[in-house]
Protein backbone atom coordinates (compact mmCIF):
# COMPACT_ATOMS: atom_id res chain seq x y z
CA UNK A 1 0.00 0.00 0.00
CA UNK A 2 1.03 3.40 -0.74
CA UNK A 3 0.05 5.32 2.55
CA UNK A 4 -1.59 8.60 3.02
CA UNK A 5 1.54 11.30 3.60
CA UNK A 6 2.73 10.02 0.01
CA UNK A 7 3.00 11.99 -3.43
CA UNK A 8 0.62 10.52 -6.27
CA UNK A 9 0.74 11.64 -9.57
CA UNK A 10 -2.14 12.40 -12.22
CA UNK A 11 -1.66 13.13 -15.69
CA UNK A 12 -4.44 15.76 -16.84
CA UNK A 13 -5.69 18.83 -14.95
CA UNK A 14 -9.21 19.47 -15.82
CA UNK A 15 -12.41 19.13 -13.25
CA UNK A 16 -11.85 15.36 -13.26
CA UNK A 17 -8.66 15.69 -11.90
CA UNK A 18 -9.94 18.85 -9.90
CA UNK A 19 -11.87 16.27 -8.09
CA UNK A 20 -9.74 13.36 -7.57
CA UNK A 21 -7.18 15.84 -6.33
CA UNK A 22 -9.35 17.08 -3.74
CA UNK A 23 -10.15 13.94 -2.27
CA UNK A 24 -6.58 12.97 -2.53
CA UNK A 25 -5.82 16.21 -0.28
CA UNK A 26 -8.39 15.56 2.17
CA UNK A 27 -7.02 12.09 2.55
CA UNK A 28 -3.64 13.13 3.10
CA UNK A 29 -1.46 12.92 -0.16
CA UNK A 30 0.17 15.26 -2.27
CA UNK A 31 -0.32 15.67 -5.45
CA UNK A 32 1.84 16.31 -8.67
CA UNK A 33 -0.30 17.09 -11.94
CA UNK A 34 0.73 17.57 -14.87
CA UNK A 35 -0.86 19.60 -17.65
CA UNK A 36 0.06 22.15 -19.98
CA UNK A 37 -2.41 24.49 -18.77
CA UNK A 38 -1.37 27.28 -16.74
CA UNK A 39 -5.23 27.43 -15.97
CA UNK A 40 -5.59 23.63 -14.81
CA UNK A 41 -8.78 23.47 -12.45
CA UNK A 42 -6.99 20.43 -10.71
CA UNK A 43 -4.02 23.09 -9.93
CA UNK A 44 -5.63 24.53 -7.07
CA UNK A 45 -5.24 21.47 -5.54
CA UNK A 46 -1.79 20.24 -6.47
CA UNK A 47 1.35 20.25 -4.52
CA UNK A 48 3.27 20.59 -7.94
CA UNK A 49 1.90 21.52 -11.36
CA UNK A 50 4.41 20.24 -14.23
CA UNK A 51 3.00 22.75 -17.16
CA UNK A 52 4.23 20.85 -19.85
CA UNK A 53 3.07 18.27 -22.37
CA UNK A 54 1.73 14.96 -21.87
CA UNK A 55 4.37 13.31 -24.16
CA UNK A 56 7.35 15.66 -22.89
CA UNK A 57 10.62 13.33 -21.75
CA UNK A 58 11.79 15.97 -19.03
CA UNK A 59 8.34 16.38 -17.27
CA UNK A 60 7.68 12.69 -17.02
CA UNK A 61 10.89 11.81 -15.51
CA UNK A 62 9.71 14.55 -12.87
CA UNK A 63 6.64 12.45 -12.83
CA UNK A 64 8.62 9.27 -12.04
CA UNK A 65 11.25 11.45 -9.42
CA UNK A 66 8.46 13.36 -7.52
CA UNK A 67 5.73 10.35 -7.22
CA UNK A 68 4.83 6.90 -5.94
CA UNK A 69 2.19 5.63 -8.10
CA UNK A 70 0.25 7.89 -10.84
CA UNK A 71 -2.87 8.28 -12.45
CA UNK A 72 -4.87 9.45 -15.24
CA UNK A 73 -7.89 11.72 -15.52
CA UNK A 74 -9.35 10.86 -19.15
CA UNK A 75 -8.53 8.74 -21.76
CA UNK A 76 -6.61 10.43 -24.41
CA UNK A 77 -3.26 10.13 -23.07
CA UNK A 78 -1.05 8.67 -25.59
CA UNK A 79 -0.59 4.95 -24.14
CA UNK A 80 2.96 5.07 -25.14
CA UNK A 81 3.33 7.71 -22.50
CA UNK A 82 1.75 5.44 -19.76
CA UNK A 83 3.94 2.47 -20.64
CA UNK A 84 7.11 4.63 -20.33
CA UNK A 85 5.98 5.87 -16.76
CA UNK A 86 4.81 2.22 -16.00
CA UNK A 87 8.78 1.15 -16.19
CA UNK A 88 9.25 2.99 -13.17
CA UNK A 89 6.24 3.60 -11.25
CA UNK A 90 2.79 1.78 -11.06
CA UNK A 91 0.21 3.49 -13.12
CA UNK A 92 -3.48 2.65 -12.74
CA UNK A 93 -5.57 2.02 -14.72
CA UNK A 94 -2.81 0.30 -16.76
CA UNK A 95 -1.74 1.38 -20.60
CA UNK A 96 -3.42 -1.44 -22.12
CA UNK A 97 -6.47 -1.07 -20.26
CA UNK A 98 -6.99 3.17 -21.25
CA UNK A 99 -5.53 1.82 -25.21
CA UNK A 100 -8.88 -0.31 -25.27
CA UNK A 101 -10.80 2.47 -24.73
CA UNK A 102 -9.16 5.17 -26.87
CA UNK A 103 -10.51 4.25 -30.21
CA UNK A 104 -14.06 3.24 -30.74
CA UNK A 105 -13.11 0.75 -32.85
CA UNK A 106 -10.99 -1.50 -30.67
CA UNK A 107 -13.78 -0.72 -27.85
CA UNK A 108 -16.23 -2.24 -29.36
CA UNK A 109 -14.09 -4.99 -30.89
CA UNK A 110 -13.19 -5.50 -27.06
CA UNK A 111 -16.34 -5.56 -25.83
CA UNK A 112 -18.26 -8.04 -28.33
CA UNK A 113 -14.95 -10.38 -27.72
CA UNK A 114 -16.17 -10.22 -24.01
CA UNK A 115 -19.56 -11.47 -25.07
CA UNK A 116 -20.80 -7.99 -23.62
CA UNK A 117 -23.79 -6.62 -26.59
CA UNK A 118 -23.52 -3.61 -28.46
CA UNK A 119 -25.75 -2.26 -31.18
CA UNK A 120 -24.69 -3.18 -34.28
CA UNK A 121 -21.23 -1.04 -35.53
CA UNK A 122 -18.95 -1.11 -38.67
CA UNK A 123 -15.62 0.11 -38.53
CA UNK A 124 -14.14 2.47 -41.48
CA UNK A 125 -11.20 3.63 -41.83
CA UNK A 126 -11.37 4.70 -45.70
CA UNK A 127 -13.81 5.31 -47.99
CA UNK A 128 -13.99 1.46 -49.56
CA UNK A 129 -15.21 0.41 -45.94
CA UNK A 130 -18.90 2.68 -46.54
CA UNK A 131 -20.40 -0.46 -48.14
CA UNK A 132 -19.74 -2.69 -45.64
CA UNK A 133 -20.57 -0.71 -42.63
CA UNK A 134 -23.73 0.37 -43.67
CA UNK A 135 -24.52 -3.38 -44.49
CA UNK A 136 -22.90 -4.05 -40.76
CA UNK A 137 -25.72 -1.95 -39.20
CA UNK A 138 -28.86 -3.37 -40.92
CA UNK A 139 -28.96 -0.23 -43.24
CA UNK A 140 -31.04 1.41 -40.97
CA UNK A 141 -30.79 5.13 -39.02
CA UNK A 142 -27.59 5.11 -38.03
CA UNK A 143 -24.67 7.45 -36.49
CA UNK A 144 -21.19 8.05 -37.67
CA UNK A 145 -18.78 8.43 -35.01
CA UNK A 146 -15.41 9.43 -35.19
CA UNK A 147 -13.32 6.67 -34.09
CA UNK A 148 -11.06 8.73 -31.57
CA UNK A 149 -11.33 11.78 -29.52
CA UNK A 150 -15.12 12.65 -30.16
CA UNK A 151 -16.80 13.39 -27.23
CA UNK A 152 -20.52 15.26 -25.56
CA UNK A 153 -21.97 15.08 -29.04
CA UNK A 154 -18.85 16.30 -31.03
CA UNK A 155 -17.39 14.23 -34.05
CA UNK A 156 -20.62 12.59 -34.45
CA UNK A 157 -23.46 13.13 -37.55
CA UNK A 158 -26.69 10.95 -38.04
CA UNK A 159 -27.00 9.33 -41.64
CA UNK A 160 -30.10 7.97 -42.64
CA UNK A 161 -29.11 6.67 -46.48
CA UNK A 162 -26.09 5.29 -48.20
CA UNK A 163 -25.30 8.54 -49.91
CA UNK A 164 -25.59 10.30 -46.47
CA UNK A 165 -22.73 8.51 -45.24
CA UNK A 166 -20.05 9.07 -47.70
CA UNK A 167 -21.10 13.12 -47.32
CA UNK A 168 -21.17 12.82 -43.15
CA UNK A 169 -17.71 10.64 -43.49
CA UNK A 170 -16.49 13.66 -45.59
CA UNK A 171 -17.83 15.94 -43.14
CA UNK A 172 -15.56 14.63 -40.19
CA UNK A 173 -13.08 14.75 -42.19
CA UNK A 174 -12.42 11.50 -43.57
CA UNK A 175 -10.87 10.30 -40.36
CA UNK A 176 -11.14 6.78 -38.98
CA UNK A 177 -14.90 6.31 -37.80
CA UNK A 178 -17.41 3.70 -36.59
CA UNK A 179 -21.29 4.09 -37.72
CA UNK A 180 -23.78 2.77 -35.30
CA UNK A 181 -26.72 1.49 -35.97
CA UNK A 182 -29.94 3.80 -33.77
CA UNK A 183 -31.83 1.82 -31.51
CA UNK A 184 -35.70 2.81 -29.98
CA UNK A 185 -34.45 3.84 -26.48
CA UNK A 186 -36.07 3.03 -23.29
CA UNK A 187 -33.48 4.78 -21.34
CA UNK A 188 -30.45 5.24 -20.53
CA UNK A 189 -27.96 4.55 -17.40
CA UNK A 190 -24.66 3.93 -16.44
CA UNK A 191 -22.54 1.86 -14.15
CA UNK A 192 -19.71 3.19 -11.65
CA UNK A 193 -17.32 0.28 -11.16
CA UNK A 194 -14.58 0.10 -9.39
CA UNK A 195 -11.89 -2.97 -8.98
CA UNK A 196 -8.80 -2.67 -6.95
CA UNK A 197 -5.15 -3.78 -6.76
CA UNK A 198 -6.31 -7.56 -5.39
CA UNK A 199 -9.31 -7.60 -7.78
CA UNK A 200 -12.04 -6.85 -5.50
CA UNK A 201 -14.53 -5.05 -6.81
CA UNK A 202 -17.51 -2.60 -5.81
CA UNK A 203 -20.20 -0.45 -7.86
CA UNK A 204 -22.23 2.24 -7.23
CA UNK A 205 -26.13 2.12 -7.87
CA UNK A 206 -27.61 2.39 -11.08
CA UNK A 207 -28.14 6.06 -12.66
CA UNK A 208 -30.58 7.32 -15.01
CA UNK A 209 -29.01 9.71 -17.31
CA UNK A 210 -30.76 12.80 -20.01
CA UNK A 211 -28.77 13.77 -22.95
CA UNK A 212 -29.44 17.10 -24.41
CA UNK A 213 -27.23 17.49 -27.67
CA UNK A 214 -24.90 14.85 -26.92
CA UNK A 215 -24.40 15.88 -23.46
CA UNK A 216 -24.83 14.69 -20.20
CA UNK A 217 -27.63 16.79 -18.59
CA UNK A 218 -28.60 15.10 -15.34
CA UNK A 219 -28.03 11.80 -14.03
CA UNK A 220 -30.52 10.14 -11.34
CA UNK A 221 -30.18 7.55 -8.57
CA UNK A 222 -31.45 5.11 -8.09
CA UNK A 223 -32.29 4.34 -11.74
CA UNK A 224 -35.97 4.06 -11.94
CA UNK A 225 -35.50 0.74 -14.42
CA UNK A 226 -35.78 -1.78 -11.57
CA UNK A 227 -33.53 -4.13 -9.09
CA UNK A 228 -33.28 -6.74 -11.86
CA UNK A 229 -31.99 -4.39 -14.29
CA UNK A 230 -29.79 -2.41 -12.46
CA UNK A 231 -28.05 -6.46 -11.51
CA UNK A 232 -27.66 -7.03 -14.99
CA UNK A 233 -26.22 -3.95 -15.57
CA UNK A 234 -23.49 -4.11 -12.33
CA UNK A 235 -22.42 -7.70 -13.25
CA UNK A 236 -21.67 -6.74 -16.86
CA UNK A 237 -20.03 -3.45 -15.65
CA UNK A 238 -17.91 -5.96 -13.72
CA UNK A 239 -17.18 -8.55 -16.20
CA UNK A 240 -15.66 -5.71 -18.25
CA UNK A 241 -13.55 -4.78 -15.28
CA UNK A 242 -12.33 -8.53 -15.14
CA UNK A 243 -11.61 -8.52 -18.42
CA UNK A 244 -9.68 -5.06 -18.31
CA UNK A 245 -7.67 -6.52 -15.69
CA UNK A 246 -8.15 -2.87 -14.78
CA UNK A 247 -6.98 -0.92 -11.59
CA UNK A 248 -9.06 2.37 -10.64
CA UNK A 249 -12.44 3.29 -11.24
CA UNK A 250 -14.55 2.50 -14.74
CA UNK A 251 -17.83 4.41 -16.52
CA UNK A 252 -20.31 1.92 -18.43
CA UNK A 253 -22.82 3.78 -19.96
CA UNK A 254 -25.82 1.55 -21.47
CA UNK A 255 -28.58 2.20 -23.59
CA UNK A 256 -31.93 0.15 -22.36
CA UNK A 257 -33.77 -0.58 -25.78
CA UNK A 258 -37.93 -0.48 -25.91
CA UNK A 259 -37.58 -4.07 -25.92
CA UNK A 260 -35.63 -4.66 -23.25
CA UNK A 261 -31.86 -5.39 -24.08
CA UNK A 262 -29.13 -3.81 -22.39
CA UNK A 263 -26.57 -2.78 -24.68
CA UNK A 264 -23.39 -1.55 -23.67
CA UNK A 265 -22.28 2.19 -25.41
CA UNK A 266 -19.29 3.13 -24.04
CA UNK A 267 -16.99 2.96 -21.40
CA UNK A 268 -14.26 5.16 -20.19
CA UNK A 269 -11.41 3.83 -17.89
CA UNK A 270 -11.56 6.88 -15.11
CA UNK A 271 -14.23 8.44 -12.66
CA UNK A 272 -17.33 9.65 -14.93
CA UNK A 273 -19.51 12.86 -15.24
CA UNK A 274 -22.40 10.28 -14.15
CA UNK A 275 -21.14 9.80 -10.70
CA UNK A 276 -20.27 13.31 -9.45
CA UNK A 277 -23.33 12.69 -7.39
CA UNK A 278 -20.98 10.03 -4.89
CA UNK A 279 -19.81 13.16 -3.75
CA UNK A 280 -22.72 14.23 -1.87
CA UNK A 281 -24.46 10.92 -1.94
CA UNK A 282 -22.49 7.86 -1.42
CA UNK A 283 -20.60 6.73 1.60
CA UNK A 284 -17.65 6.98 -0.35
CA UNK A 285 -17.17 8.91 -3.73
CA UNK A 286 -15.69 7.74 -7.14
CA UNK A 287 -13.07 10.39 -6.49
CA UNK A 288 -11.53 8.81 -3.50
CA UNK A 289 -12.44 5.68 -4.72
CA UNK A 290 -9.87 6.05 -7.64
CA UNK A 291 -7.38 7.23 -5.08
CA UNK A 292 -7.86 3.71 -3.06
CA UNK A 293 -7.11 2.02 -5.94
CA UNK A 294 -3.98 3.52 -7.10
CA UNK A 295 -2.22 3.76 -4.14
CA UNK A 296 -3.93 -0.46 -3.39
CA UNK A 297 -5.67 0.77 0.01
CA UNK A 298 -9.48 -1.50 0.46
CA UNK A 299 -12.37 0.13 -1.39
CA UNK A 300 -14.49 1.82 -0.13
CA UNK A 301 -18.45 1.48 1.13
CA UNK A 302 -20.50 2.69 -2.29
CA UNK A 303 -23.76 2.99 -0.42
CA UNK A 304 -26.07 5.41 -1.03
CA UNK A 305 -26.97 7.67 1.60
CA UNK A 306 -30.23 9.25 -0.01
CA UNK A 307 -31.59 9.47 -3.25
CA UNK A 308 -29.90 11.70 -5.77
CA UNK A 309 -30.10 13.89 -8.56
CA UNK A 310 -27.18 15.80 -10.45
CA UNK A 311 -27.73 18.35 -13.34
CA UNK A 312 -24.34 19.57 -15.11
CA UNK A 313 -23.82 23.27 -15.06
CA UNK A 314 -22.79 24.65 -18.75
CA UNK A 315 -21.36 27.45 -19.75
CA UNK A 316 -24.62 28.43 -21.66
CA UNK A 317 -26.11 29.67 -18.32
CA UNK A 318 -23.43 32.65 -18.15
CA UNK A 319 -25.22 34.12 -21.41
CA UNK A 320 -26.56 36.81 -19.61
CA UNK A 321 -24.15 37.13 -16.88
CA UNK A 322 -23.25 35.48 -13.61
CA UNK A 323 -25.90 32.36 -12.61
CA UNK A 324 -27.63 33.19 -9.83
CA UNK A 325 -26.16 31.45 -7.16
CA UNK A 326 -27.81 32.56 -4.10
CA UNK A 327 -31.54 31.67 -6.00
CA UNK A 328 -30.16 27.92 -6.42
CA UNK A 329 -28.57 27.41 -3.38
CA UNK A 330 -31.82 28.40 -1.37
CA UNK A 331 -33.63 24.96 -2.80
CA UNK A 332 -33.24 22.43 0.23
CA UNK A 333 -30.79 19.58 -0.07
CA UNK A 334 -29.30 21.42 -3.00
CA UNK A 335 -25.21 21.52 -3.39
CA UNK A 336 -23.43 23.39 -5.64
CA UNK A 337 -19.65 22.26 -7.27
CA UNK A 338 -17.81 24.76 -9.41
CA UNK A 339 -14.80 23.78 -11.55
CA UNK A 340 -12.81 26.98 -11.43
CA UNK A 341 -12.86 27.15 -15.21
CA UNK A 342 -12.37 31.54 -16.35
CA UNK A 343 -14.13 31.25 -19.56
CA UNK A 344 -17.64 29.98 -19.74
CA UNK A 345 -18.25 28.71 -23.34
CA UNK A 346 -21.71 27.13 -24.92
CA UNK A 347 -21.61 23.48 -24.31
CA UNK A 348 -18.37 23.75 -22.15
CA UNK A 349 -18.78 22.20 -18.16
CA UNK A 350 -18.10 24.54 -15.67
CA UNK A 351 -19.94 22.92 -12.98
CA UNK A 352 -22.63 20.39 -11.29
CA UNK A 353 -25.58 20.88 -8.84
CA UNK A 354 -26.36 17.90 -6.69
CA UNK A 355 -30.02 17.81 -4.68
CA UNK A 356 -30.43 14.99 -2.62
CA UNK A 357 -34.38 14.10 -0.78
CA UNK A 358 -36.54 11.38 0.07
CA UNK A 359 -36.96 9.44 -3.45
CA UNK A 360 -35.46 10.27 -6.54
CA UNK A 361 -38.66 11.93 -8.39
CA UNK A 362 -38.21 14.32 -5.33
CA UNK A 363 -34.59 14.97 -5.92
CA UNK A 364 -34.72 15.79 -9.58
CA UNK A 365 -37.58 18.10 -9.05
CA UNK A 366 -35.08 20.07 -6.76
CA UNK A 367 -32.15 19.75 -8.90
CA UNK A 368 -34.57 21.50 -11.80
CA UNK A 369 -35.73 23.85 -9.83
CA UNK A 370 -32.42 25.06 -8.30
CA UNK A 371 -31.01 25.00 -12.17
CA UNK A 372 -34.20 26.72 -13.16
CA UNK A 373 -33.59 29.37 -10.81
CA UNK A 374 -29.98 30.04 -12.07
CA UNK A 375 -31.83 32.34 -14.68
CA UNK A 376 -34.92 32.66 -13.51
CA UNK A 377 -36.57 30.31 -15.50
CA UNK A 378 -39.70 29.02 -14.86
CA UNK A 379 -39.98 26.22 -12.68
CA UNK A 380 -40.03 23.02 -15.33
CA UNK A 381 -38.46 24.85 -18.30
CA UNK A 382 -36.42 22.18 -20.36
CA UNK A 383 -33.91 25.33 -22.59
CA UNK A 384 -30.49 25.61 -21.68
Amino acid sequence: MILPGATIGLLGGGQLGRMFAAEAVRMGYKVVVLDPDPHAPAAVHAWRHVQRPWTDPEALQQLVEQTAAITTEFENVPAETLRALAAHRPVRPSADAVAACQDRRSEKAFLNTARVETVAWGAISSPVDLDNAWKAVGGGAAILKTARLGYDGKGQVLVDAPDALEAAFEKLGGVACVLEARVALAREISVMVARGVDGAMATWPVGENVHRGGILHSTVVPSAGGDQLADQARGIAQEIASALEYVGVLGVEFFVTTDGALLVNEIAPRPHNSGHWTLDASVTSQFEQQVRALTGLPLGDTALLRPAAMINLLGDLWAQGEPEWGAALAVPGVRLHLYGKTEPRPGRKMGHLTAMAGSAPEALAAATKAWDALTHRPNGSTTG
